[in-house]
């Protein structure tokens, strides 16, 4: 992620007839969207939470882009059941959110916190009465500092650490969460965190990197076991950032970027945790270090997954360097006449069709689409004591993925449901409080919450279980203009 901002209109040829026809989702479609523990909830030295390596992160000067933490971020803490009647508002049937692991464990292991688990059952509890599905994502990337101290994800202990908080999560809320979802992005959190340096804990180390990745894949599968011993009904798997990698090099060594990018980056993680091996050429990457992988371990962290959770929202371009530790390099090539995002994202709708039919070739299991979104240059406005965002380019964006998804579907990928990331702005990482993905607009000062275009245009989706045609969506906004 950067912060180098671009235009974020969309062009007349992404709007024209039949661009997005009517598309009905299959019966039993799960629509829903996600938020993250720590970016939304704030109260980071209330209820018994410990610190995580994301508030020793945010403490660095620096590493934040804006300079902003997440101290308060949406106050989600405070405000869950405000939350959740925004949600049943807008028509929500499913909410994936995480488990701020330093918020059950403080020093990640030992004894339990019950403020911290009292929270949780609340908010499970607040979103079934209002017929919203909770969705449990056990690991969002705010690890316990006081495992970090201890050498974090580098270190083997993390697995079995991993596996207690699993076990303690699944036996107090299995009896109510049916969903579960292991590491989000564990791919992003040990690129960005272990090897580009951008994300916590900051470390820039290309044996790290790998080492990290094992233990990720490993304590995957272990809390597989955990989570289906203590809730034997639920479903479960993990959730990858499904990148989707080009070049704008034709030459054999170009492709080899490509492949070696979705191989050290996707397949790393996906191939392990879905067919428990390693992808071949990175073997010997992983054998070189003494004791890292042992027996065991492959099918360990193989354990059966019941879906894999997609995340997935541009594509990246990449190119050969040799220079590089890994030989490849990110390039910044800008494709011509593209649509591009407030963070410079590419609009390319076409990944969404790839990646799903790509895993769903490989690996053969359903699919959940755990996030798709994206930042745009919102505008509150105030008419006559009514505020409102008009972000027409956030309805346009996901009419375009939706449709790419919907056309997977027609081609054979089960895909289960669709969760829009994110419910709210929110805070983005190292982009700090920024840039805004919500489908509700945050006022960080007051804590307001103001439901955008783009939220109302979700809830017609959810209710009609499908996207409207070109026409129909041309009289939704004359209809909205003349109000």
């Amino acid at each position: 992620m950067h912060n180098n901002k671009r235009p974020t209109g969309f062009d007349a040829a992404a709007r024209a007839d039949g661009a997005v026809t009517r598309r009905r989702f299959p019966e039993g479609f799960l629509w829903g969207s996600a938020t993250a523990a720590f970016q939304i909830e704030g109260a980071t030295a209330e209820g018994g939470r410990g610190p995580s390596i994301w508030d020793t992160f945010c403490a660095k000067p620096g590493r934040i882009a804006d300079g902003s933490n997440a101290d308060v971020a949406c106050d989600h803490y405070h405000r869950w059941q405000q939350d959740i009647a925004m949600m049943a508002e807008l028509g929500l049937q499913a909410y994936r959110f995480s488990l701020a692991w330093p918020r059950i464990f403080p020093a990640g292991r030992g004894a339990a916190n019950q403020e911290g688990i009292d929270f949780y059952q609340r908010l499970i509890d607040g979103l079934l009465a209002a017929d919203i599905e909770p969705m449990v994502t056990l690991f969002h990337w705010d690890l316990p500092q006081a495992l970090q101290d201890r050498g974090g994800f580098q270190n083997r202990e993390i697995c079995d650490h991993f596996a207690d908080y699993a076990e303690t999560a699944a036996r107090t809320f299995g009896d109510r969460v049916k969903t579960w979802f292991t590491h989000n992005e564990p791919n992003v959190f040990a690129f960005n965190g272990h090897l580009h340096g951008s994300h916590a804990p900051g470390l820039q180390d290309v044996n790290g990197y790998f080492r990290v990745a094992h233990h990720l894949n490993l304590s995957h599968g272990m809390a597989v076991a955990r989570v289906r011993e203590n809730a034997p009904n639920c479903r479960i798997g993990p959730v990858i950032h499904q990148a989707l990698f080009d070049s704008t090099d034709g030459s054999e060594a170009g492709r080899q970027a490509v492949e070696q990018s979705d191989t050290s980056f996707n397949r790393l993680f996906t191939d392990a945790m879905l067919k428990g091996e390693y992808p071949a050429s990175l073997v010997p990457i992983l054998e070189a270090q003494s004791g890292l992988v042992q027996d065991g371990d492959l099918a360990a962290m193989s354990a059966p997954s019941d879906f894999l959770g997609i995340n997935h929202y541009t594509r990246y371009w990449v190119k050969p360097d040799g220079q590089s530790p890994t030989g490849v390099a990110s390039d910044d090539h800008r494709v011509p006449g593209a649509n591009y995002t407030a963070l410079d994202w590419e609009v390319f709708p076409q990944g969404m069709y790839q990646v799903l039919t790509d895993a769903n070739e490989r690996y053969g299991l359903p699919v959940m689409i755990t996030e798709n979104g994206c930042a745009m240059d919102d505008t509150l406005v105030e008419i006559d004591g009514v505020k409102s965002v008009a972000d027409d380019s956030r309805i346009e964006f996901l009419s375009l993925y939706l449709d790419a998804v919907h056309r997977a579907i027609d081609d054979g990928v089960e895909v289960l449901g669709f969760l829009q990331w994110s419910l709210m702005d929110n805070f983005e990482w190292a982009e700090g409080l920024e840039p805004r993905f919500g489908l509700v607009w945050v006022d960080y000062d007051t804590g307001e919450r103001t439901v955008k275009d783009s939220g109302l245009w979700y809830r017609d989706v959810i209710a009609r279980n499908g996207l409207p045609s070109a026409v129909e969506s041309r009289k939704q906004s004359a209809m909205q203009e003349a109000l």
